[in-house]
Order: C-alpha cells, then sequence, then structure tokens
C-alpha cells in the first residue's frame, strides 16, 4: 500500500472515530450526561448500581453501557419492585432521570479482556 493511501486510509478512520464519539456526546434522551452523574452521586443510585453503573452484585445491577430506554428507566424508577424505592416526580424530576439515563449512555463499553496484554501471558 503506498503511502499516500495509507494516511487517506488513518485520516479516514481517525475522523469515523471522532464522528462516532461526537454522536456519543449527544444522547438520544436529550439529557445531561454531567448532570445526570451529578443526580446519580448526590442522590445514592451509585450506592446499589456503582459508580459507573456496572453494579454492585446482589444490591443493584448492572445499569451501564447501555442502559434501559428512557420509558424504562422512568418506570423502573416511578414504580415499587424488589428493593428499589420509588421515586416520585417530586423527588426526582423527569429532566434529571433524562439526565441520569444520558449518563449511563455516555459510560463506554469495558476492554475485552482479550484486548489487554497482561491479561493474556
Amino acid at each position: 500500500m503506498k503511502s499516500i493511501d495509507l494516511a487517506a486510509l488513518l485520516i479516514g478512520l481517525v475522523s469515523l472515530s471522532l464522528a462516532a464519539g461526537a454522536a456519543s456526546e449527544t444522547p438520544a434522551t436529550g439529557g445531561n450526561a454531567a448532570n445526570g452523574k451529578r443526580v446519580f452521586v448526590t442522590d445514592g443510585c451509585y450506592y446499589c448500581h456503582g459508580t459507573t453503573g456496572a453494579g454492585g452484585g446482589i444490591a443493584g445491577p448492572r445499569l451501564a453501557p447501555n442502559p434501559l430506554p428512557l420509558e424504562g428507566v422512568k418506570a423502573k424508577v416511578r414504580t415499587a419492585s424488589g428493593r428499589m424505592p420509588v421515586y416520585s416526580a417530586t423527588v426526582l424530576k423527569d429532566s434529571e432521570i433524562a439526565d441520569i439515563v444520558a449518563y449511563l449512555q455516555s459510560i463506554p463499553n469495558s476492554t475485552d479482556a482479550k484486548d489487554i496484554p497482561l491479561l493474556n501471558r
């Protein structure tokens, strides 16, 4: 492959990567990921679900990456089930739930163990 072709390929791949990153910064919920992280921590979601939504064993299920759609999260937060407390709209606004979902959507997938050199020695 010519060095010019290789450079063009590299530029194309970097452009695609940047475009994908930009798309993940504006999640479909319309929520604000930075505020969602703040609410997730200040309202205590992390106690059971961990700071990155990975879950805490028997305490709370994994929420991220790839969280439920906004309406699913809203239904879960507003309805009593299991050990999850109910959060009324007075306690947690719909916009804050959208922010939390945006935060959860912003959390990247973890690296596959086969892609970590130290684990493959």
